[in-house]
């Protein structure tokens, strides 16, 4: 029996008393995924090889295997990367204070790096017609001039993203991929920390109750929960499926 169409319709504060290390932690986990193997597979010179538009009314399946996995993190990374490409363009981040301003853009480095990777890693292991298209996105709900809407919807995002990567690591059967999950989900969480503190008032919101369970561990959700809850946000413009996902 076929599942359930993933229709992402629409995938669709106060800051630290020292900033400087706040700072400091993201840029060492920036490093550290750049020098972790990250661009271990090269990345094609031709993308429209290797990133085919689909045929008028076809869906695109995410696939089944690790290429599945990688195109279902791929498609996030996409998301994550697209949001903070407006964020950047936005008249909050530009009137924003400074350390918010740097955390942000560290953050878009980041997710663009981690977008980039997947599609140079599912083109070079997989048949070009198994790499996920370039997504469409709406982010009409989101104001961009607004910091609470803003800083509300990447916490939701970063959130989303360490549950997706803990939820996903266990499915992947290449090593090397699994290696490197772990370590994008490091730098995931450091995210979710960074936008936790500067915009949520409680000390320990950064691994609030409702992020971490009673054994201290993040939360991990299966890619259906995951590509469910992010259709729901309406952001997803382009239609895809992810009926052949391991479970």
């Amino acid at each position: 029996m076929e599942k359930p169409r993933v229709k992402v319709d629409a995938i669709s504060m106060q800051p630290l008393k020292n900033s400087k290390s706040r700072r400091k932690f993201l840029k060492i986990g920036g490093l550290a995924m750049a020098g972790s193997g990250l661009f271990l597979y090269g990345c094609s010179s031709d993308d429209d090889v290797n990133n085919p538009e689909p045929m008028p009314g076809e869906v695109f399946d995410l696939g089944s295997g690790d290429v599945g996995i990688l195109n279902y993190a791929y498609a996030l990374e996409q998301l994550e990367a697209a949001f903070y490409t407006n964020v950047l363009d936005g008249s909050y981040w530009a009137g924003a204070n400074a350390e918010e301003k740097l955390i942000l853009e560290d953050l878009y480095d980041h997710e663009v790096i981690h977008r980039e990777f997947f599609k140079a890693a599912i083109s070079a292991n997989a048949e070009t017609s198994q790499v996920l298209p370039e997504l469409e996105f709406d982010f009409s709900s989101v104001n961009f001039a607004d910091r609470d809407s803003v800083l509300a919807t990447a916490r939701v995002l970063e959130d989303t993203g360490v549950a997706a990567y803990n939820g996903a690591g266990r499915l992947l059967q290449t090593p090397d991929f699994l290696v490197i999950a772990g370590k994008i989900v490091s730098v995931e969480a450091r995210h979710a920390a960074a936008i936790r503190s500067i915009y949520l008032e409680n000390d320990t919101a950064f691994a609030g109750d409702d992020i971490i369970d009673s054994n201290g561990l993040d939360q991990a959700k299966d890619p259906q929960t995951i590509l469910s809850e992010v259709g729901a946000t309406g952001f997803v413009v382009t239609e895809f499926s992810a009926n052949n996902l391991p479970q």
